[in-house]
């Protein structure tokens, strides 16, 4: 018996795809028709671009040109993220996949950004891989560490993605000792030295009980960690205000609060001023996916765009300054003074520069600090 997950090889030969492609490849062979076309992906809303990768490999081979913005890249509505040149049946069965590396990855580094706009100087970790597929927990870590988490807590992203995991400590360990303190102390003993020392304090106490018994009972605490449930959080700022003077009267201004457990970006804004690091969950890997779609534009060097699509291969010129875009066609003269968007990635089926994960994360963070300076953070987080 085998997990029931689509292997690579039936996502690369186009078996992952809906029906109505399949019956569309027949009609279009028996009639001998095969138009040269532009076709692009678009949506109405905005988002962070991300799961170029993926799609570079199920696309590499195929006869086509594709160009695409950078990963990365804040999209805005109705401007083409990604376009294919090439013969329809070339790549038209391979649409649904396609679709699907691009839509959930963009949701979650839009997600991720936006967490991380809302937090402002205070840290953003990824949480949520538990919530969703395993098979696609790699994917999930690389598109929030594009849209600007500062830590992923998935082991496997280690393997896959080159990226390092971050973790504090379960309730179960805690449940297993039986003992908070024991459990604290056996973490400090024997985590490696070089991991923050963040220790849980809501088990089996209410969260400043515990905060006061770790720093006085474990020689190393880096930070505590509140994972209280919605549920029983009652005002919750209230609670994080206790146990922050209860450190501080201490003398343990030094030790970090961290918070977790349900959070949503309304938690992260009221609470950003007095907590220094989240970790966030299903908000984050749970995201609803980006509503791409793809659509031919041109056919045989005509505008044939559907009702509600705009018609012609297009180029999007950005101005940095005031991160506000211009629509082109591909073929009109280049808009002065400003960048355009989508480069060449494949040609002819050769992969021309394959994504770099850090290379995105340094773009989606720059937007994020332009976006500071023009004072827009709200109408990004929402």
């Amino acid at each position: 018996m085998r997990f029931l997950i689509v292997s690579d090889d039936d996502i690369k030969n186009g078996v992952v795809t809906d029906k109505y492609f399949i019956w569309t490849e027949k009609v279009l062979k028996a009639k001998n028709v095969n138009p040269k076309v532009v076709a692009e992906v678009t949506t109405s809303g905005w988002g962070v671009f991300a799961g170029l990768n993926d799609a570079l490999k199920l696309l590499e081979g195929l006869p086509v040109d594709v160009y695409a913005m950078p990963e990365g890249s804040v999209f805005f509505p109705h401007e083409p993220v990604m376009t294919i040149v090439g013969n329809y049946l070339d790549f038209a069965r391979y649409e649904t996949s396609l679709l699907g590396f691009i839509c959930h990855s963009s949701a979650v580094a839009t997600q991720a950004f936006r967490f991380k706009l809302a937090a402002g100087d205070k840290k953003i970790f990824s949480f949520g891989t538990r919530r969703m597929h395993p098979a696609i927990a790699a994917a999930i870590e690389r598109a929030a560490y594009i849209g600007g988490v500062d830590g992923v807590s998935n082991f496997a992203a280690e393997k896959y993605i080159g990226l390092p995991s971050m973790g504090t400590m379960p309730h179960a360990m805690i449940i297993c000792f039986g003992d908070q303190i024991k459990a604290w102390r056996s973490f400090d003993e024997v985590v490696d030295p070089d991991v923050s020392r963040t220790m849980l304090v809501d088990t089996y106490f209410d969260e400043k009980t515990e905060a006061i018994m770790a720093v006085e009972n474990v020689e190393n605490v880096s930070a505590v960690r509140l994972d209280t449930p919605s549920s029983r959080r009652g005002k919750f700022r209230k609670i994080v205000e206790e146990v922050r003077w209860e450190l501080d009267i201490r003398g343990r201004r030094d030790v970090r609060i961290f918070v977790s457990g349900g959070l949503g970006l309304a938690d992260v804004l009221e609470l950003r001023d007095i907590v220094d690091a989240f970790g966030v969950g299903t908000a984050i890997s749970g995201a609803g996916p980006i509503d791409f779609a793809l659509d031919i534009v041109e056919k045989e060097g005509r505008f044939v765009a559907k009702r509600g699509k705009r018609g012609g291969m297009k180029q999007v010129y950005r101005d940095w300054e005031t991160m506000e875009d211009e629509v082109r066609l591909f073929m009109e003269p280049e808009a002065e003074g400003k960048e355009a968007m989508l480069r060449k990635v494949i040609e002819r089926g050769r992969i021309l520069a394959e994504p770099d994960m850090e290379e995105a994360r340094k773009l989606a963070l720059k937007q994020m600090e332009i976006i500071r300076k023009l004072g827009r953070e709200q109408e990004f987080i929402g």
